[in-house]
């Protein structure tokens, strides 16, 4: 790119759902204390005029109107694009993600029925407009709020707007707007009898859609719109570092030698990812896909951008400064002196763990040798078998209504911390750590680890630690089928989530394959993603140790993760986000092909489809171990509105259970029963 194409600027994922009517008089206040925190990125909704206003001040060049010539409070009818462009409000102006609006008000107590398209930079919200023009100069809150709430209402409040992406012009209502089939047909013949061009209802809830159904009204739904965006913020900041284009073709091998001074540019979104400066990807992800729990833990900019790949590739190699705002990207290529000022990085004690950084990992208790059943842990047992499977013990201990735990057993650090003395792991990770280049080469890393890894596998373990892994196997849970999972003293902390990092092998059915499940997981402490994030946070290599939970596997039919908060925007406090696959949900997290998304705030109650599954198949328990691919419906949707109800509900429960900490919940389905596999604390940093 030249000059100007050396900042790219993609627009903001955001649609309008009227937020006028979002902000109607009766949550004035509360609107006004949500914009008080900075507006993050937000998926499919445009931000309220509150939040805007607040914004300003960092809002990109070009995004507030420029002046025009004074418009009518209102028009009854919009005859041609310069009636729309005269009463616009306009977001994002100048980008390829300018959104273009207009507020209207139906009067159904007028005779005829009435339509007034608003001047929206003058009045800004509907409920100025009906008091300042006198349609209901002294309305309150309660008659206010009639106008989104009850069917008799006297006002339908929505708006219009140009979506580019697709070339078409919609009309929409707020999401928590309590629109019925009746009142959805009569806006609908009242917007399309007045405006100039073709238009279509663009959903903003399930309840919509089901109106919009029901109407017999064709519509566009939030999910379709977001499907055309070329862009995707999943994780605001800035970072300067060295653009390095991952192809797929490149594999395993060509992520792992990502370095932290990295800005990786992937075509493909992988299930781990090392340390870098920033990331954006050619494909969606969700907002639980392990990298973007990495980026946001790492507090690096992550977004999606439409041809990553060949929009950057002429930087490849280059440094550069990037940012990921809301409302776009940016990359500016860094100038000699710019590159020469930059501070000199540790690459040689990143590598070893050596950094002196602010990680540090739990202190462990090696003295409790037992195996711990799960219902005996609670959240002092991380000190023993770490804070994954303590929490799932303070989660049991909760007894949420409507839910079930897997019955498990802890294998403590105090087991890996024998057989690595053992086996002579000290001494072994030191003439690592000696080798020529391991210190400044991620792919002589990455082979010495793997190498380690394979000794460690086929290591022996003493008779009697063997003895009762199978034994307690077999009286507690029956000898069915485990997930043996891990449970690290350096995941789950403060400041550092550590999401995906290690091994969980599933349906383990043998004594045998106990064993040496048991192996690959403690096995995991050294695959090399784990080692480079841990290297980047400052943990000492050894530091680490390893606790197991051997856990029930489940054959479940939906499965997924949630969030007891928006993740695109932390001024959103009363947002539930919810990630879900059909059967087991090892898929859920890898982020390969996008996962099913919804939003449920519990303020406007409304459930906000954001992507449905695109999966063809899913993951079942295979009767001889381990999982296997079945074919499902592609397309159906996974959570129904009870479901997703019932997940916000145990979502809320799960968060006091640990004092309010926000948390990120993995779940699954079996029959009409939630079952709870995991709660951690929801990490997020910001750079």
């Amino acid at each position: 790119m030249k000059n100007n194409k050396n900042a790219c600027a993609l627009g903001e994922l955001r649609y309008p759902n009227n937020s006028a009517a979002r902000w109607s008089a009766a949550l004035v206040c509360a609107a006004m204390a949500l914009a008080a925190a900075p507006a993050h990125a937000q998926l499919a909704r445009k931000p309220s005029y509150y939040q805007q206003q607040n914004s300003n001040k960092s809002a990109p060049e070009g995004a507030r109107l420029p002046a025009r010539p004074a418009a009518p409070a209102s028009l009854p009818v919009l005859r041609s694009r310069g009636d729309f462009d005269a009463l616009a409000r306009v977001y994002d102006a100048g980008t390829p993600m300018e959104l273009a609006h207009v507020l209207f008000a139906v009067d159904r107590r007028a005779r005829p029925v009435r339509t007034y398209y608003i001047d929206t930079p003058r009045y800004q919200l509907h409920v100025r407009f009906v008091r300042e023009t006198g349609l209901s100069p002294r309305a309150g809150k309660r008659e206010i709020d009639r106008n989104y709430l009850v069917p008799d209402r006297r006002f339908l409040f929505g708006t219009l707007s140009w979506q580019q992406n697709i070339g078409s012009f919609t009309y929409e209502f707020w999401e928590g707007d309590r629109l019925t089939p009746a009142l959805l047909r009569q806006a609908d013949a009242q917007v399309k009898a007045s405006f100039f061009a073709p238009v279509k209802f663009k959903t903003n809830s399930t309840l919509h859609e089901r109106a919009a159904n029901e109407a017999g009204i064709d519509f566009v739904s939030q999910e379709a719109l977001i499907r055309e965006q070329p862009y995707m913020p999943m994780n605001l900041g800035t970072a300067t570092g060295r653009v390095r284009i991952v192809d797929e073709a490149s594999g395993a091998n060509a992520l792992n030698a990502l370095l932290p001074d990295d800005i990786a540019v992937l075509r493909q979104v992988p299930i781990g990812l090392p340390p870098v400066a920033g990331v954006l990807t050619e494909r969606p992800s969700t907002a639980l896909s392990h990298v973007n729990l990495l980026a946001k833990g790492w507090g690096i900019p992550n977004a999606y951008v439409r041809d990553a790949a060949t929009v950057l590739r002429e930087h490849a190699g280059q440094w550069v400064a990037l940012k990921v705002a809301a409302s776009g990207y940016q990359v500016r290529r860094l100038t000699a002196e710019e590159i020469a000022a930059l501070p000199p990085r540790a690459v040689r004690t990143a590598a070893t763990g050596a950094l002196p950084g602010s990680g540090k990992a739990a202190k462990p208790d090696l003295c409790e040798t037992r195996l711990l059943p799960l219902a005996s842990l609670r959240a002092r047992n991380s000190a023993q078998c770490g804070t994954k499977a303590a929490n799932l013990g303070a989660v049991l201990a909760a007894r949420i209504p409507g839910t079930t735990v897997p019955d498990g057993f802890c294998i403590p650090f105090a087991h890996y911390d024998r057989f690595m003395r053992a086996n002579g792991l000290a001494e072994r990770i030191a003439s690592m750590l000696q080798q020529p280049g391991f210190a400044g080469d991620p792919q002589v890393r990455q082979k010495a680890l793997a190498q380690l890894q394979g000794e460690i596998v086929q290591w022996p373990v003493d008779a009697a630690s063997a003895a009762a892994w199978r034994a307690a196997w077999q009286a507690q849970l029956g000898g069915d089928g485990v997930f043996v999972r891990s449970s690290s003293n350096s995941e789950d902390l403060p400041g550092f989530s550590g999401a995906g990092l290690y091994t969980t092998v599933p349906n383990v059915k043998t004594g045998d394959a106990l064993e040496l499940a048991v192996k690959k997981v403690w096995a995991s402490v050294f695959n090399p993603e784990a080692w480079e994030a841990r290297s980047a946070a400052g943990f000492g290599a050894e530091s680490v140790l390893m606790g197991v939970f051997v856990q029930t596997a489940i054959d479940s039919t939906n499965a997924g993760v949630m969030i007891t908060r928006d993740p695109f925007d932390a001024g959103h406090p009363h947002a539930t986000y919810i990630s879900a696959k059909r059967g087991i949900g090892i898929r859920v997290v890898e982020g390969r092909r996008v996962a099913e998304q919804v939003m449920y705030s519990s303020w406007s109650k409304a459930i906000q489809v954001l992507s449905r599954s695109a999966e063809e198949t899913a993951l079942q328990l295979d009767k001889d171990g381990g999982v296997k691919e079945v074919p499902v419906e592609a397309g159906r949707s996974v959570l129904t509105d009870e479901l997703v109800l019932r997940l916000a509900g145990v979502g809320a429960a799960v968060k006091r259970a640990f004092g309010g900490v926000d948390q990120d919940i993995e779940w699954a389905t079996v029959g009409d029963r939630i079952v709870l596999l995991q709660a951690r604390p929801y990490v997020e940093r910001r750079r």
